[in-house]
């Protein structure tokens, strides 16, 4: 078993990967739309930093993530730095784009709920801001480029994974499960549900609107 040193460094490498994860998909977007290299580093550091840092501001945990440890900021600038120079290799950024912000919303579900936990939270309140940590990086990143976000713009499921992947980490963590073994578990749930989303295209239902009716068929 982990000590609570080890444990404390494994999860945030875990997060150092899900932040880098996060930045290339902000980088990649940037690259879409042609932005120099400014761009290119404000939308790394915002997707890569955003999720997590309205977290952190919504449990009152300040100054937050990044401020205590700049090493995310560096690792932000680093990958925009070098997608600026290797994104034009890849022959599909956009489904790049799509995957890397599978894998991002995985881990950082998982590692925002693990967060909002070790600050003593409720595991409803836990859950939700692992969605909250996943789901606003990639918005920032989508109105930011332009782009429509993905979390509105598709009808595949997207935050139902981020939230199951909470929900595994909470419950196995409530259950007596290591955490090292519960962030696993999580983030192969809601990777995998993502990911079956973007390949077979599975979906929630959708609100069927009904046709609307005139005022004199209301009754009163």
């Amino acid at each position: 078993m982990l000590s609570a040193d080890a444990l404390s460094s494994t999860l945030t490498a875990v997060e150092f990967a899900a932040v880098a994860v996060f930045a290339g998909s902000g980088a990649l977007a940037a690259s879409r739309k042609e932005m120099d290299i400014f761009g290119f580093a404000l939308l790394a550091t915002v997707t890569g930093t955003g999720g997590g840092t309205v977290r952190d501001m919504l449990l009152g945990n300040l100054p937050v993530f990044w401020v205590k440890q700049p090493a995310y900021l560096v690792i932000c600038l680093v990958i925009a730095a070098l997608m600026f120079f290797t994104a034009h290799l890849m022959s599909s950024r956009y489904r790049v784009l799509v995957w890397l912000d599978a894998i991002g919303l995985a881990l950082v579900a998982v590692l925002g709920a693990e967060r909002a936990l070790a600050t003593g939270a409720d595991p409803l309140v836990a859950v939700t801001m692992g969605v909250i940590t996943a789901a606003f990086g990639g918005i920032i990143r989508d109105v930011l480029s332009g782009e429509p976000p993905l979390l509105l713009s598709r009808h595949e499921i997207y935050v139902t994974a981020a939230m199951a992947g909470a929900i595994v980490f909470v419950a196995l963590t409530g259950l007596g499960v290591p955490r090292i073994a519960a962030v696993g578990a999580g983030f192969v749930i809601g990777f995998t549900l993502r990911a079956c989303a973007i390949r077979y295209g599975w979906a929630l239902p959708g609100y069927k609107p009904r046709p609307g009716r005139e005022p004199g068929d209301i009754g009163y």
